[in-house]
């Protein structure tokens, strides 16, 4: 029999020690959204309805339901979606199998990451001269969208760059040598094995529109309405705005309608993922390599 040395057993005293911390860390990491969870659900379960889903807000908002923000969020999010994710892959294609490496590129590539870190009032500033002012489109879904679709698309060009340069470049070659040209080969070959890449964007930015305030406030969600929006280019409420209006603008709310509303709205966010990543997993699954 073979006896650990003590340089064996000092290897497996380290690699116990950095499994114990980062089990810790993700303990860490996770019990704070199973406390949010918790509480979201044992204080705002009790105001869940087919009623509380299907009706309008009435009594000043202190009573009904949140139909018209729920419905109003699905408006925001799929014309975001619609907006951003075919220029977001269009950009990334040059990006990664167009463009070569220059001054050029370097500086797209900066104004991405600046992008990405511009803080959401200034998003929303921006939507309101742009899109409300510049291009006259006024508070509407569409200018709301459009705003949620600038600030959202540094995350879907860098997603699909990264999972369209984990494509192997032998595909490419291989296309090339059958006299595919590089539109083919890209349609045809790498765009399908990296789709299960870009979903993971379209995740991120679907979180991300979802619980947004600042960019639809000023540019196209409203305090109230009473209608529902028929067309891009009407006003709605939003989910995250009705949390904000009902958790501290309206006196004499019952304690236990904002949690319902934050509840409601985590609920659509866990879809929303839930069905991307599902179909994400099923691409995965049928990848040959």
């Amino acid at each position: 029999m073979f006896e650990a040395s003590p340089l064996n057993n000092r290897n497996h005293q380290v690699q116990r020690l950095f499994r114990i911390l980062f089990m810790l860390m993700t303990g860490l990491l996770i019990t704070p959204v199973l406390l949010i969870l918790a509480t979201l659900i044992v204080k705002g379960s009790s105001v869940l309805s087919i009623d509380f889903l299907f009706t309008s807000p009435t009594d000043g908002m202190t009573a009904g339901g949140i139909f018209p923000a729920l419905l109003g969020t699905v408006w925001l999010v799929t014309v975001a979606l619609l907006i951003s994710v075919p220029l977001g892959v269009a950009a990334a294609i040059y990006l990664s199998e167009y463009a070569s490496d220059n001054w050029f590129t370097r500086l797209i590539n900066l104004a991405i990451i600046n992008l990405a870190g511009v803080p959401s009032i200034v998003h929303a500033l921006f939507g309101v001269g742009a899109f409300v002012i510049f291009f006259g489109f006024g508070t509407s879904i569409l200018a709301a969208s459009l705003t949620l679709a600038i600030m959202t698309l540094p995350v879907v060009i860098v997603a699909t760059r990264e999972s369209l340069q984990a494509v192997p470049h032998a595909f490419r070659e291989a296309c090339w040598n059958m006299g595919a040209t590089r539109w083919q080969a890209i349609r045809r070959v790498v765009l399908p094995n990296a789709v299960s890449g870009i979903l993971t964007g379209v995740i991120l930015e679907v979180s991300r529109t979802t619980g947004e305030t600042a960019p639809i406030m000023f540019t196209g969600a409203v305090f109230f309405t009473p209608f529902l929006p028929q067309g891009i280019f009407d006003q709605t409420m939003a989910m995250s705005l009705h949390l904000f209006v009902v958790s501290t603008q309206v006196p004499n709310v019952p304690e236990d309608l904002p949690y319902g509303v934050a509840l409601v709205l985590v609920a659509m966010v866990l879809v929303m993922n839930s069905i991307s990543i599902a179909f994400r997993v099923y691409l995965r699954g049928k990848k040959k390599w």
